[in-house]
């Protein structure tokens, strides 16, 4: 305690110097925990946001034991509906009530009745804005869903009421709300993706920054610290002086932090970010959360501390006479070796074509290998740097040039501080686009054209017929299946055929070869894997109704072959399918299990207007869109927008680092810039030697951040399982975000040269 008294006494009688000092590393601190704070509510708001969906879910208590709800007179039914709405989902809880009362879900006083409809006030605007899609929602808009209903704020959601006779396919519900979410807002797998980026991008510099802002002012510290263990003062007293002064500074820094974060979060949660919105009340802090930040943040200034006073303590008068320092350890190429080994072996393997098939294992080693390549960039720097500053000092004839490389050879960590924080920011750049690669293959669609596939089972013609004559289409065609029975051991082979004429057929895939009207023909596609069920001569029983009728045509696979070339990775049929021309059906008779398969271009705004007037005919009908897979483009959205938040931290607590420890060299350097004035150095000559003593450090960093970024990377790539293994694209970014770091960073160099010298600045101690 009596060691802990005197280092307060002396931050606060030690004079402006200090007490500037101790601001900054208030400061840096208060940004470092607001980052932290920020990465480890993520985990909360999306916790949240999945809580709200389980609550809401419609569900049945009455259960048999095979896991059937057990029917009851008076029950209610609902159907769910998930649409594409561009790149989100609009989901239609279609609802009709029963005598028996049932509690209804969150955000709803009571359930909506037929012809009644409660929406969420994102969707209240879109319907303003659109009044098309409407026909989605089909009733009288009776009010809002309120929060407790809702997963975020710019949800689509809508409860609509219906008759029970509308409901064609339904479930009995009887509550709501179920342990688990049916989809969460991001899965595990993809969460995985934002946890191994954001521990390169975010938490690793944050480290790194949080023990710059611990070491402020080394050198004086250092001389004032052993000018206290001269005096008498024991090794251990000496230490905990100087990390009292640190953990002061860090606390502080962690209330003030956690304060910014809040006003953060209550802004940016009500403006949010794009594709991802979330009420404030979700980003809360926890006590988990606090006591991280304001724990951890403390034990690491308080190790910081005691370390950085190590020297001093062990060996004042070394410190006192400014003794030339001990040259870094191998050691600290420890990490890196490791690291690097770990990305070499999988990219070998991924240019020997045998990536690894082990996802569980690379989702630790990658993780494990970004932090020790991290790691070990920053322990290696000191060792590099000063050993290329000794062979160019002993070699240059420059004397701006040949005072930084010695400089740099003497203290070969004092530019490191400076440079390290951008070092790591480059080399987070280059893990982040290797994540948004990914994440780009998973996502892009290619094909020019969209399928829309409806099942006709219960629909009637003339909605059939009224799907066909939709604005924007561009063909359809009517897919049928063969009949099957699955009571036996090995069910029988099955076959679909194809209904439609020559014309149609060619409004469907993009080449078609010498087709005749009215005469059946089996479809072949070269570049499909084709099924051997359908050989010619066969004959597959197709099941046709009228009304209460029931007819079995016999369909034989004709010798006859159509060849044709369909979509690229959206089939419109299958090789080995028959065409039927539409006569082939006996009158009035339609097949009991089949699909309408309608096309469109791809352009988001066909797409749109195709999806709101199928509604229109029938909104509670399910649309299948093969290339569209609504809930995990809403996910992919999420990760790439909390991917960019951890970029733009990244960015933050990179330019705090170098913001904070070009200030602090600034104040450091001054004695020994103001000696070589008084012994003559002209300005410019001092100006060259604090860029030269800046930039080298930097450049070797940021070459070894690129290429090792780059192995990162492609190792990322390979155990992701993509196509994409070589990101060529993306070096000449890296490269020019490189030269604009050096640019940046020469710059600030400049200013630690001033006009005027005070010789007070080297007077003795």
């Amino acid at each position: 305690m009596r060691e802990f008294l005197l280092g307060l006494r002396l931050l606060l009688g030690s004079g402006r110097g200090n007490r500037v000092r101790f601001l900054l590393m208030v400061t840096g601190s208060a940004i470092g925990v607001c980052c932290l704070a920020a990465v480890l509510a993520i985990p909360d708001i999306l916790a949240a946001q999945d809580g709200r969906k389980a609550a809401r879910y419609p569900d049945c208590d009455r259960k048999d034991y095979e896991g059937y709800c057990i029917a009851t007179a008076g029950d209610s039914f609902e159907l769910t509906r998930t649409d594409p709405y561009g790149s989100e989902p609009l989901t239609r809880v279609f609802v009709a009530r029963g005598g028996n009362p049932i509690e209804p879900p969150p955000g709803l006083s009571e359930l909506p009745a037929p012809g009644d409809v409660f929406v969420s006030p994102r969707l209240r605007e879109t319907l303003h804005q659109e009044p098309g899609l409407a026909q989605l929602v089909p009733g009288k808009d009776r009010g809002l869903i309120a929060a407790p209903g809702l997963a975020h704020p710019d949800e689509l959601y809508a409860y609509v009421g219906v008759a029970r006779d509308d409901l064609e396919e339904a479930y009995r519900v009887t509550t709501f709300g179920k342990e688990y979410p049916p989809s969460p807002t991001v899965e595990s797998s993809a969460l995985d993706i934002v946890r191994f980026t954001l521990v390169g991008v975010v938490l690793l510099p944050l480290a790194v920054f949080l023990s710059v802002c611990a070491r402020l002012s080394a050198a004086a510290r250092a001389r004032r610290l052993a000018a206290l263990r001269l005096l008498g003062l024991s090794t251990r007293g000496t230490q905990r002086v100087n990390a009292a002064e640190t953990v002061v500074a860090a606390l502080l820094g962690a209330v003030l932090g956690l304060g910014a974060y809040w006003v953060v979060n209550q802004c940016v949660s009500r403006t949010g970010l794009p594709g991802f919105k979330w009420y404030p009340s979700d980003g809360a802090l926890s006590v988990s959360t606090v006591l991280v930040c304001v724990v951890g943040c403390t034990a690491l200034a308080w190790f910081v501390g005691r370390t950085s006073a190590r020297k001093a303590a062990a060996n004042p008068l070394a410190v006192r006479r400014s003794a030339v320092e001990k040259p870094p350890g191998k050691w600290g190429l420890l990490p890196l070796v490791p690291g690097l080994g770990i990305v070499a072996a999988y990219c070998v393997a991924g240019a020997l074509g045998r990536p690894p098939r082990d996802t569980g294992l690379s989702s630790i080693l990658m993780p494990l290998a970004v932090v020790l390549v991290g790691a070990g960039l920053v322990l290696t720097l000191p060792i590099l740097t000063r050993t290329l500053a000794r062979r160019l000092a002993g070699s240059t004839r420059s004397i701006s040039f040949g005072l930084a490389m010695r400089r740099n050879e003497v203290e070969p960590g004092g530019a490191l501080r400076v440079a390290t924080g951008l070092v790591l920011l480059v080399f987070s750049a280059s893990l982040v686009q290797g994540v948004l690669i990914e994440l780009d293959q998973v996502t892009k669609h290619t094909s020019p054209v969209q399928m829309y596939k409806i099942p006709l089972d219960g629909v009637t013609d003339e909605k059939r017929q009224a799907w066909e004559k939709v604005k924007g289409l561009q063909g359809h065609a009517v897919v049928m299946d063969s009949w099957t029975d699955f009571d036996f051991a090995r069910p029988s082979p099955v076959i679909s055929a194809v209904i439609a004429t020559c014309d149609q057929l060619r409004a469907m895939v993009p080449k078609v070869g010498s087709c005749v009207d009215g005469r059946p023909a089996r479809l072949w596609d070269p570049n499909q894997v084709h099924d051997e069920e359908g050989k010619p001569g066969m004959v597959f029983p197709f099941h046709l109704r009228q009304e209460k009728q029931r007819r079995v045509m016999q369909v034989k696979v004709p010798r006859q072959t159509l060849p044709y070339r369909d979509h690229a990775g959206l089939l419109a049929f299958g090789t080995g399918d028959v065409l039927l021309p539409p006569s082939a059906l006996p009158s009035g008779f339609r097949p009991e299990k089949a699909t309408l398969v309608l096309l469109s271009s791809s352009a988001p705004e066909t797409v749109r207007a195709v999806l709101d007037s199928i509604a229109a005919v029938d909104p509670t009908i399910e649309v299948r869109t093969p290339g569209i897979v609504v809930t995990s483009l809403q996910q992919i959205t999420v990760v790439k927008t909390l991917l960019a938040v951890g970029m733009v931290l990244g960015l933050i607590i990179g330019v705090a680092a170098y913001l904070v420890a070009a200030t602090d060299r600034a104040v450091e350097r001054r004695p020994q810039v103001t000696a070589l004035a008084l012994l003559g150095a002209r300005p410019r000559t001092l100006r060259a030697v604090q860029v030269a003593q800046v930039v080298l450090p930097l450049a070797v960093g940021l070459v070894l951040a690129v290429v090792t970024g780059k192995l990162a990377e492609s190792s990322y790539l390979v155990t992701g399982g993509g196509a994409i293994f070589w990101d060529g694209a993306g070096v000449p970014l890296l490269l020019g975000a490189a030269l604009g770091v050096v640019v940046v960073a020469a710059l600030g160099a400049l200013p630690l040269v001033g006009r005027r010298i005070d010789p007070e600045l080297i007077r003795r101690d």
